[in-house]
């Protein structure tokens, strides 16, 4: 009879890891509890929430993990080997999300359309946030997210009295085994060649690869340097023997045309989409950016990472070592404020040669480190669960 209960039986097609489906079977894995998580949030949050990837499966090893999020942000997430089923909240999916039932439910976002694709469906026990379906108030599921849940009520506390990560905060929320784990996205093999290409490509004579993440989302749009200020920038990033490679998406090709203008940059694909993105991001050594997605996706690349912060909270962000926090000297920050008519805006007020010598301590730090920028270690899984060869081919399962 066939294996029902193994996570790679749809009931449909064979399964094409093997051509017995039984208990005989090599691939065999029974599942014994069926996760949902939900988190549609921003999308460099959702990228942020890889980190709890290897969180639950600690709790729930033998479990299959559905991840609810949204379009484009879940080509980020479809193949990972720590998730089983990507959906998104287009109408085919919630028809499909309908029609399954979980153990664990895990809602991050705190928000009325996450916690009815919550209700939309059936499952025993919630953690994180839920609904309250009379005021339509946002409430903690447990206990163990009234923390996080009361950091976002009071900016006090949110700006000045709480001092752990956000991904620390979220995890405990969750009543997962906060362990400090790291970003997990994950590149294929044809993925790994490509950017074994385009660094080979760009590098040149250059010490290191140092990329631009010049934009941000329109949410907060304080996130981002000036473009006189990021030209200023290039010559100094220059005279440290560096190539400076432009990064963004189609929102910012006009904003990198004239911030290349006259100067010798590389200017990479804004129209290839997220995951093409990624992979521009993974060829750099160095990234150089504000607190938005592409700092998340140069976290989770393991690449040296010189980020600023003026309007958001640099305490809530974790870089794992690799990289500096620059703070704008703004004495208003952080604010988390969609508007602002101040005359000095906040990134006015960041040390350019703070940047620089953040970015030299990030050269050094790629000459000498034992994870190689030009070795497929430095934006493949993490160590803890494969060992890779040089050319990014995974060598042993841990």
């Amino acid at each position: 009879m066939s294996e029902i209960l193994c996570r790679y039986f749809t009931g449909y097609k064979p399964c094409s890891l093997s051509e017995r489906c039984d208990a005989s079977c090599h691939k065999r894995s029974i599942v014994k509890s069926r996760v949902l998580v939900v988190h549609l949030g921003a999308m460099g949050a959702v990228v942020r929430s890889t980190t709890l990837l290897k969180a639950i499966r600690r709790k729930y090893p033998e479990s299959h993990l559905t991840w609810v999020t949204s379009q484009p942000v879940h080509e980020l997430l479809v193949g990972h080997p720590l998730v089983d089923r990507v959906l998104t909240t287009s109408r085919e999916d919630l028809l499909a999300l309908s029609a399954l039932e979980f153990d664990v439910g895990f809602c991050i976002d705190k928000s009325l359309v996450a916690a009815g694709v919550l209700r939309a469906t059936r499952v025993k026990k919630v953690f994180g946030f839920r609904v309250e379906t009379v005021t339509g108030a946002i409430l903690p599921a447990t206990e163990a997210a009234s923390e996080l849940w009361e950091i976002g009520l009071s900016d006090r506390k949110k700006f000045f009295e709480n001092r752990k990560t956000e991904a620390e905060l979220v995890c405990r929320a969750l009543e997962l085994d906060y362990q400090g784990d790291d970003y997990d996205l994950r590149l294929t093999a044809d993925e790994r060649a490509e950017v074994l290409h385009r660094r080979s490509s760009w590098q040149g004579a250059s010490r290191a690869i140092v990329g631009f993440n010049t934009g941000c989302s329109d949410v907060i749009k304080y996130k981002k340097l000036t473009v006189e200020a990021q030209r200023q920038l290039i010559p100094l990033i220059h005279a440290l023997g560096a190539q400076v490679v432009l990064l963004g998406g189609p929102e910012d090709k006009i904003r990198n045309q004239q911030i290349a203008h006259g100067q010798k940059v590389i200017s990479s694909s804004t129209e290839g989409g997220l995951r093409d993105g990624l992979l521009s991001v993974a060829a750099c050594d160095i990234v150089v950016t504000g607190d938005s997605l592409g700092m998340h996706l140069a976290i989770a690349m393991k690449k040296w990472v010189v980020a600023w912060f003026g309007p958001t909270c640099a305490h809530e962000i974790d870089l794992f070592g690799r990289g500096a926090k620059v703070l704008s000297q703004a004495t208003c920050g952080p604010c988390w404020r969609r508007s602002c008519q101040k005359e000095t805006m906040c990134y006015d007020l960041v040390d350019l040669n703070e940047i620089t010598n953040a970015v030299s301590k990030g050269i050094d730090w790629t000459t000498s480190s034992f994870t190689q920028p030009s070795s497929a270690t430095s934006y493949s899984p993490s160590p803890s669960l494969a060992k890779f060869d040089a050319a990014g081919e995974m060598i042993e399962s841990l």
